[in-house]
Formats: C-alpha cells, structure tokens, sequence
C-alpha cells in the first residue's frame, strides 16, 4: 500500500455536501485545469511554496538547507528544484514564514484520529467527510478501500469530489462505502474540455452513465468559468445531456469563478494561463438557473 499526498485538512466545511464536514484534499490529478485554484493539487509530488517578494534575504534557510539547494539571489532565496528534496527543514528555520511544503503523507490511522476529533459536529449537522484532490480515485486504490472501509464501519457520511476521470472498473468495490458523488462537468465541447482541462470529456460522461446507473447519489458541480463555458448554448447542452442519459441528480451546484488561487501560482514559481477568465455576473448565473429548472431539474444552487 502506497500513502498518498494531501496538501490540507479543512475542517468545518460547509461547501462539500450536506452539513458540516471534513475536507481532505490528496494531492495529485490527471487533468490540468487552466483555471484551477488549487494548482498545488494537480503533481503528485511534494512542491515548495514560497511568497518570494516577502523574502527578507536573512539566509537562515541557506544554513539549513541539507541538500545545499538554496542560494540568494538579488536579496532573496533561490532555489535550485533540481537539487531541493522537499525535506521540509528551510521551513523551519524561516523567520518570514514564507516557505511551505505542500503535501504531506498520512496514515489511515492518522487521518482517522483527526476525522473523529470533529465527529460531534457531523452528528449535530448530519455532516461527515468529504474526500477531495486533486482527483482522489487516482490515489493507491488499497489505501482508499482501507480508510473508507473504516470511516463506513464507524457510521461517518463519506462524500466523494472526483472530476469524473477514473476506470471505473478500479473504483467499483468502492462504491458501497460512498453517500454522495460531487461530480464535475467543466465543458460539454470535447475539444474546448481538452484545451482547458488537457484531456477531453469523454471518460468522464460515460462514467456518471456508469455511477447513475449504479444508483448512486449524484451532485453535479458545474464551475461556470467567464470567457469558458459561461453560455446558455453549454449549459443547455449539459442539462440535455443529463435528462436524456437519465442521470439521477440530487442537486446541481453553479459554482462561479474565482480568482483568489491566483497568489499559488507565484509561490510555486509558475504562470498561470488563465488570467483573462472572468467572474460571472449574477443575472447570468440566474440565467443558467432558469434553463436546468426549464428541463425538469429541481434542486439547483449558485454556489456549493
């Protein structure tokens, strides 16, 4: 059994399914989202997270430093990525606190002693854990089957947030232990779905057929993005495609576009491409309400 990565534990989460949850995020996705706000998400390795322009250029760091990865450069930390092994240690010793390592390895014991310390809040709120990434069903299968085996023996609601892109045939023996699917529908267009997100839609779909099928519980999240797929032509082709296929949905969830993953990019030394996308406005997201009401769907929400 491989653990997997997870880059945060977010507790107290109001936006991952009914009530209050627990929120873990694996680190590691097959697709490429060109707008996705949580970048240090998509590798499936340990990435260093540094707010260089708050670099004081004290060289704590470069004495700390095992791998010797770390040099000043105008005023400030360098680091070599090439000879830097995500050891942690620069953060330690960072009087600014601007570095960071994101992803950590959990056991499922550990994650499950932190899960329970909030287990009061989910029988209050009829709340529990939501798995998220990333894109959780590409972390070690036996390691997923383990912990949500457990968290189902001890009665937790468990919610799964999957951008849909997965072999269905490897999931299938997990399926028994999941209350909710949060499922992503990004762009009905084959070719835009693969210019934005690097793969096209195809899986995807046909696995909700698969899950819809199965008669598990489905939300689908559509992240309206300006400048993407914030027209009535997708999202009418999105609610065809859900009412002619026969997906069960519970709920359908518009979730507007925001820019404030955009500070990410910089801390890990990388552009982000999508800096013309756009907040929609919220008579357009009414707009795109309206049209899934009009093909029969009942429960719809801007927002998560």
């Amino acid at each position: 059994m491989n653990f997997p990565l997870i880059t945060a534990i977010q507790k107290y989460s109001l936006h991952d399914g009914r009530g209050i949850r627990t929120t873990i995020f694996f680190k590691g996705c097959p697709l490429a989202c060109v707008w996705c706000h949580n970048p240090e998400t998509q590798k499936f390795t340990k990435q260093l997270l540094f707010q260089s322009e708050l670099c004081t250029g004290c060289r704590s760091c470069i004495k700390a430093c095992p791998s010797s990865a770390i040099t000043i450069n105008d005023d400030r930390a360098k680091t070599n990525d090439l000879k830097c092994n995500k050891c942690g240690v620069c953060t330690e010793y960072c009087l600014m606190n601007v570095r960071e390592i994101a992803g950590r390895y959990y056991s499922i014991d550990e994650l499950i002693e932190i899960i329970e310390r909030d287990k009061i809040f989910y029988e209050q709120s009829n709340g529990g854990v939501t798995l998220s990434g990333g894109e959780v069903f590409s972390q070690d299968i036996k390691y997923l089957e383990e912990l949500l085996s457990k968290l189902s023996d001890k009665g937790y609601s468990i919610n799964i947030d999957t951008s849909g892109y997965f072999q269905f045939s490897i999931i299938r023996r997990l399926l028994r232990y999941i209350d909710t699917f949060l499922y992503d529908i990004k762009v009905m267009d084959k070719d835009l779905h693969k210019r934005y997100t690097g793969v096209d839609n195809y899986l995807i779909l046909e696995n909700l057929k698969l899950l819809s099928a199965e008669g598990a519980s489905i939300w689908i999240r559509i992240p309206v993005i300006g400048g993407v797929n914030d027209n009535l032509a997708n999202m009418e082709q999105t609610a065809k495609f859900l009412l002619e296929e026969n997906i069960a949905v519970q709920e359908i969830n518009l979730l507007p576009y925001h820019n404030t993953g955009l500070g990410k990019y910089n801390r890990l030394q990388r552009e982000h491409v999508g800096m013309d996308f756009t907040i929609p406005e919220t008579n357009k997201l009414e707009q795109f309400l309206e049209i899934f009401k009009q093909y029969g769907f009942e429960h719809i929400k801007i927002g998560g």
